[in-house]
């Protein structure tokens, strides 16, 4: 059985593509990618008979794979999120695993494919034109506004306003692009969680910060980042060795 597994973390792919071999040490990992690009490339000219394939991927979402590919492979979905249309994956047949994968959800994912696939035929294959469609009606809205208590009233910010939140002595802060300060009662988890990740990104444990507010980058040692937001942050904006990679990805997308 060739593999493909298609996945844009690396720790995550090596992790996958070691669980797979010890449940069926007979099978082979005959490729990885990491983009939804790379894996066009690939299986414009290769026939896999089974895909992992993580939904996020440096460059998008993995369902554009299916809308510039005729693949008809199955596929075992990967995700870090339940929001993308899961129900759908249930219809057609087709399996996802939650990260961080384990062990033996894994084995009985494999289990599933090779009863209904392996043994049932091509008949079995899922309409990947169906579950594009899903995911599209089925995508996860992101916060638009926060209302936040003035002194006397309350009054609403947008969401595109916002150039950065931040967190000091337990309390997390909005600063808009006027670089005017707004009291949240939120956790930056809870913003993750609500904020649309193509245009906010975790920078480090204080700070999550809106693409737009970005202004410069630079190299800091031990292959951190050193990050100049505007409006101008009272700290300094340090993003780690191993964000490093996905925050560049991120902006520069």
């Amino acid at each position: 059985m060739d593999i493909l597994i298609v996945e844009d973390e690396l720790h995550n792919q090596r992790l996958l593509q070691g669980m797979v071999l010890k449940i069926r040490p007979q099978w082979n990992i005959v490729h990885a990618t990491d983009s939804v690009a790379g894996s066009v490339e690939w299986l414009r000219n290769h026939t896999p008979g089974l895909i992992f394939m993580d939904v996020q991927l440096i460059d998008g979402i993995c369902f554009s794979i299916f809308e510039q590919t005729k693949t008809e492979c199955p596929v075992i979905f990967t995700t870090a999120y339940d929001n993308y249309a899961i129900q759908a994956f249930k219809v057609n047949s087709i399996d996802y695993l939650l990260k961080p994968v384990k062990e033996s959800e894994l084995e009985q994912a494999i289990s599933r494919f090779e009863k209904q696939f392996r043994f049932a035929g091509a008949s079995k294959i899922a309409d990947y034109a169906e579950i594009v469609e899903a995911i599209k009606l089925g995508e996860k809205k992101y916060r638009k506004r926060f209302l936040v208590q003035g002194t006397a009233a309350f009054y609403k910010i947008d969401v595109a306003d916002i150039g950065y939140f931040y967190t000091e002595n337990k309390i997390c802060y909005a600063v808009d692009k006027g670089n005017k300060e707004h009291i949240l009662n939120y956790t930056l988890e809870n913003l993750e969680e609500e904020l649309d990740p193509e245009m906010f990104f975790r920078a480090n444990r204080n700070t999550v910060i809106h693409v737009d507010s970005v202004n410069r980058v630079e190299d800091y040692f031990g292959g951190k980042l050193h990050v100049t937001l505007v409006p101008p942050y009272k700290a300094e904006v340090i993003v780690s060795r191993l964000k490093n990679s996905a925050f560049k990805n991120w902006l520069g997308k």
